[in-house]
Parts: structure tokens; C-alpha cells; sequence
């Protein structure tokens, strides 16, 4: 059983780490949800023991660790912010740059650091020529 929880967080892990390297911020995305679920799938994998619920009066028998299912719960909380948080930062670049590709956010963003330089050198240069 250990097996299939280690090759399924395997798949996962692959196929977010996959998404993470494309262009499309969509893809990104999903590719941070695949890696965070993988983490999740390892941290309830961890934790696969079987025994009794530890509740005072602890039984005689093993008891099952509960700090494995907490932590799966945490991180699924944790992981579903990062993907609100970067589904609106998507929602604004894409608003922005009305581009969702990563190579055209950069090209616009280039030039738009390119204007901003000549800009300030234009100001700069109008500073310097008025204290003369």
C-alpha cells in the first residue's frame, strides 16, 4: 500500500513539476496545486499506521499517530491560499498585460523599464542643464 501512495506522490510531484515549467500562468498554477496535493499525499502516506484512535484512556493496542493528519489538514488550508493568491495575482497580470504568456508579460515589461529609464534620463538630464 505504501508503494501506491509513494508512485501516486511521485505522479503528482512530476506532472506539477511539469506545469511549473510552461509558459501559460494557468499552468503554473495547476502545476503549484499538483506539488502542494503531492506534499499532502506524502504527509498522509507518512502516517499510515493502523491502530487505535488516541483518546484518553489510551487502549492497550497501538495507537495511530494523529500529528500526520493534522499536518495533511494544514497544509491543505495552506495550499488552497497559494492558489487563491495566485489565481488573483493571474486575474491582474492578465488584466494588466491582456496576456496570460509568460514571454509577452516580459517583452511588455521590458519595455515598459525601457521607457521608464529614458524617462528618468530625460529628467535627469533637464536637472543637470538647470544647475548649470
Amino acid at each position: 500500500m505504501s508503494l501506491l501512495f509513494a508512485l501516486a506522490a511521485a505522479v503528482l510531484f512530476g506532472t506539477g513539476a511539469y506545469l511549473l515549467l510552461d509558459r501559460d500562468l494557468v499552468r503554473v498554477v495547476f502545476g503549484v496545486v499538483l506539488v502542494s496535493q503531492a506534499a499532502v499525499l506524502t504527509l498522509v502516506a507518512s502516517g499510515l499506521t493502523r491502530g487505535a484512535a488516541p483518546i484518553y484512556p489510551l487502549s492497550r493496542g497501538p495507537v495511530s499517530d494523529p500529528l500526520s493528519q493534522a499536518m495533511a489538514l494544514t497544509a491543505i488550508v495552506i495550499g488552497l491560499a497559494v492558489t487563491a493568491l495566485l489565481l488573483v495575482l493571474v486575474l491582474r497580470v492578465v488584466q494588466a498585460y491582456r496576456s496570460e504568456e509568460l514571454a509577452e508579460v516580459a517583452v511588455r515589461e521590458a519595455e515598459r523599464e525601457a521607457r521608464l529609464e529614458r524617462l528618468h534620463e530625460r529628467e535627469h538630464a533637464e536637472e543637470e542643464a538647470a544647475a548649470r
